[in-house]
């Protein structure tokens, strides 16, 4: 049995000076799962290509994307993807290939998805995917800059949060990840016009979930004028694949909600 070697500490102390809501709020549930050997081979192999290590600082991401540099880099970039929980890292894999020309940052502290998406890295020779196994929240607060008017092209040009955790109780509610302080923290690093989607197969998640994003004054709902059948909810983008789970759920008669806002 090959072990798996470690990976970044998820759960790595903030910095002295990190403000008190970013030990409060996290962007994870700690899972159970067993690395496989294939998995434990990919993060040999390619982690030191396409593992970012977390650090409480702006420099490490300005120097991979130009566009997060200070002063933001006026030529053309690559658009540049945030992914918050990538699970199993199918979708992740898929959405990459269909669009090379887009950079993705996946953030994801399960270690058996990290592995997975390692491989299908190499599985299928993607070069646009880096991985920080860390807590999204404190990527947001530590690594990526804040929009400004000074620095117009220093920013992300979209979020990915596809099927996170719906926390069906209602006294386990408050753990939902898209809440109004997460999605305040993703606007503030937002270009104007770019996008926040967010996937989800459970209704009352997703009705949540609208009326968060609505009531974001910076964001506004391009669908709902456009597609009023669907009551606010936007079709599924042509990127987001259907995973197997997706498609299983579909024939049972379960629905998929897709939120698309943009920054104004």
């Amino acid at each position: 049995m090959i072990s798996s070697p470690p990976l970044p500490a998820p759960d790595a102390a903030p910095a002295a000076d990190a403000p008190v809501h970013a030990r409060q709020v996290r962007s994870f549930v700690r899972r159970a799962g067993r690395t496989t050997i294939g998995q434990a081979r990919a993060v040999t192999e390619l982690g030191p290509r396409f593992l970012v290590p977390y650090a409480p600082s702006l420099d490490v991401l300005a120097g991979l994307y130009p566009q997060l540099a200070p002063g933001g880099d006026a030529s053309p970039q690559r658009p540049l993807v945030l992914e918050i929980g990538f699970g199993m890292g199918e979708a992740t894999a898929q959405i990459a290939a269909a669009l090379p020309d887009t950079r993705f940052l996946c953030c994801e502290v399960h270690e058996p998805g990290v592995g997975a998406l390692l491989k299908r890295i190499g599985d299928q020779q993607l070069q646009n995917i880096r991985i920080l196994a860390h807590d999204a929240v404190e990527v947001l607060d530590h690594m990526l800059p804040v929009w400004t008017a000074d620095s117009p092209q220093r920013g992300l040009d979209g979020v990915h949060i596809f099927f996170p955790d719906p926390w069906h109780k209602t006294r386990h509610h408050k753990r939902r990840l898209v809440q109004p302080a997460l999605v305040r923290r993703l606007v503030a690093r937002l270009k104007p016009g770019a996008y926040l989607h967010c996937a989800t197969d459970w209704q009352p998640y997703a009705a949540q979930m609208l009326d968060v994003l609505g009531q974001e004054p910076s964001l506004e709902n391009r669908f709902a004028a456009s597609h009023p059948e669907l009551g606010g909810y936007a079709p599924r983008p042509h990127y987001r694949p259907q995973t197997k789970f997706e498609r299983r759920g579909l024939r049972l008669g379960h629905g998929v909600w897709d939120l698309v806002f943009h920054r104004r």
